[in-house]
């Protein structure tokens, strides 16, 4: 299966450098951010976090990426805080007050600091997952004060983070959950105690329909 997605996913990084298409995806930026036409460009941009930005997209559920985007455009000023750094950290700095990521992977947030340097209002952070250090990424909300607006669980050991982001959740804030379909999760998601509102179908990045949910206290 892992042969398989990396074929597949070669397949799509070489079509997208292929003529029509790469101009295709040059163009797309300027389409709808929620129709077929930027979607597609998005195939061909997975795990290509550059084009994803330059395509303004983060890697989720694409009705999802709406809700999320009116709640903070009903927020100006958001607080948030993320745990999985990606596309989707730009797509939040142009939408949001500050952003703070914390990023397992030190080789990926090296690669990727570079496209956040023009985006001062983003606070990468490197928290190992190993040895001494098992607990910090998990625990990196507790190094800030306060209350988020949104909080994105997209990373690792999400359903730990997912209980650390509840009690730190402002009182009519969302948290985000991508890939909430997975069996794995469910539980944790549905003994959270929040209201779910999970979609699924058309996604961002892939050919098949996927799940984000956003969760919210009660009333």
């Amino acid at each position: 299966m892992h042969a398989l997605k990396g074929r597949y996913v070669n397949t799509m990084h070489g079509l997208a450098g292929f003529g029509p298409l790469a101009r295709f995806g040059d163009t797309a930026r300027e389409s709808s951010p929620y129709g077929w036409r930027r979607w597609a460009a998005s195939l061909l941009a997975i795990y290509d976090t550059e084009r994803m930005v330059k395509l303004d997209l983060p890697w989720w559920n694409v009705e999802a990426t709406r809700e999320a985007e009116s709640f903070l455009k009903s927020r100006p000023g958001a607080r948030v805080f993320e745990w999985g750094a990606g596309a989707s950290t730009v797509w939040l700095a142009r939408r949001t007050g500050d952003v703070i990521s914390v990023e397992h992977d030190s080789d990926w947030l090296g690669k990727f600091q570079a496209q956040t340097k023009d985006h001062h209002n983003v606070a990468l952070l490197h928290r190992a997952i190993d040895g001494d250090n098992a607990d910090a990424y998990v625990n990196a909300i507790d190094e800030f004060d306060g209350q988020f607006d949104l909080i994105v669980v997209d990373g690792r050991q999400r359903v730990r983070c997912l209980e650390k982001a509840t009690s730190r959740l402002a009182p009519h804030g969302r948290i985000l959950f991508d890939d909430s379909g997975r069996a794995r999760y469910r539980g944790g998601i549905e003994g959270c105690g929040l209201t779910e509102d999970h979609h699924h179908g058309r996604s961002f990045c892939v050919p098949y329909p996927d799940h984000t949910s956003l969760l919210r206290h009660n009333g």
